[in-house]
């Protein structure tokens, strides 16, 4: 476990989510984990027990008895874990990063025992849904969100949602949106393939608020001569059972090639995006879950593919309509075929949209959002 910097400021970055665990959150804590360290401040992240570790982490991980989730058990565990070491915190930026330790310090706030030097969170977007319309969380979260020294979102729409439901929070808010991972390979513009067959790629975990089963039936919609020799290719974990086994079943009656690739591996993920010709992720808002923005599309973009996607949370600050994809909105099947019929028949805005996303997907970055979060003085709010 690597030791912090000598004399540079104390940052513990408490988190549920982080490596090997995949998704937008846990890569977002790793990263901005990253550019805390690199920026001068002693960071040490408190993490679940996983015993997987980086040999390029410049900071150290504290591995805790956690399994990951967000249930009580959890909570409990790490709850016990912040009173152990209170009398430290008192002297260090305590950041929250997901919805996990979120929860656990808004019960371990009643208590009062836990005052550190300066207590930061990231809001990514259901969360804020979910507190505000959970009967014994709505006002732990207001008080908390109140009393905090900042409050990041990754998109102006969840800023938004903040405001609309925890308005005592707005000045509290600034803004750190994401960027590709520092491990990121970009894979430099392929040759068009003349005459091949097109492929249309998702990544993202099986879940209904991902859309695949909706991609799939705006690729049936399209004309005969269009499904002939497409390809729909889905890469992700099944993260829910019943709707990976339904989106099975509709790819076996389709009449379309349908290829699951499973979990890709982060290294591989690279060339199975040079393999395809578009990039389609269409989520929807399922309950109080939605999009607050979107890593995946940015790595998509990143390899000069075309975005299809809808118009829903935050999807629109991380892809920009008919400058990197085409926006559609989530009720509008129609509009989705003619999306994809769009973009398959076009090269020439295929390779536009590609090489303004290659472009667009490194505007931001992880030093940036790094700074506005933890930087000495007051940041510019939103």
């Amino acid at each position: 476990m690597r030791a912090p910097p000598t004399g540079s400021q104390p940052l513990c970055l408490l988190t549920h989510e982080f490596f090997p665990q995949r998704g937008g959150i846990a890569t977002f804590a790793e990263e901005m984990a990253r550019a805390a360290a690199r920026a001068g401040h002693a960071v040490e992240v408190w993490a679940p027990q996983a015993g997987v570790t980086k040999p390029d982490w410049p900071f150290p991980v504290r591995h805790l008895d956690l399994a990951g989730t967000h249930n009580w058990g959890c909570q409990i565990r790490l709850a016990r874990e912040l009173l152990r070491e209170r009398r430290r915190l008192r002297q260090s930026t305590v950041y929250l990063a997901e919805p996990g330790p979120i929860m656990v310090w808004m019960l371990m706030q009643l208590a009062g025992a836990l005052r550190p030097r300066r207590l930061v969170l990231t809001l990514h977007g259901s969360e804020v849904l979910r507190f505000a319309h959970h009967r014994w969380r709505r006002r732990p979260a207001a008080r908390l969100f109140s009393r905090v020294d900042r409050i990041s979102t990754l998109t102006a729409y969840t800023a938004d949602l903040v405001r609309q439901h925890f308005p005592a929070a707005a000045g509290k808010l600034v803004l750190t949106p994401g960027a590709l991972r520092s491990d990121f390979a970009v894979v430099p513009p392929a040759v068009p393939r003349a005459g091949a067959g097109r492929v249309v790629l998702t990544v993202g975990r099986l879940h209904p608020r991902k859309g695949q089963l909706l991609t799939l039936q705006a690729l049936q919609r399209l004309p005969e001569g269009l499904r002939a020799g497409l390809e729909y290719r889905v890469a992700g974990t099944e993260a829910d059972a019943a709707y990976a086994r339904a989106l099975r079943a509709e790819a076996a009656r389709s009449g379309l090639r349908v290829t699951f690739l499973g979990d890709v591996p982060d290294a591989e993920l690279p060339a199975v995006y040079a393999g395809a010709d578009v990039f389609a992720l269409n989520s929807i808002q399922h309950g109080h879950s939605v999009e607050g923005f979107g890593l995946v599309y940015l790595e998509a973009s990143a390899q000069g593919l075309p975005v299809v996607a809808h118009a829903v949370g935050g999807v629109a600050e991380a892809v920009a309509h008919d400058r990197t994809g085409l926006l559609v909105p989530p009720d509008r099947p129609e509009d989705l075929t003619a999306a994809f019929a769009r973009l398959l028949t076009d090269g020439a805005l295929r390779e536009r949209l590609g090489a303004e996303g290659r472009r667009w997907a490194g505007r931001t970055s992880w030093a940036a959002a790094a700074t506005t979060l933890f930087g000495p003085g007051p940041a510019t709010h939103l």
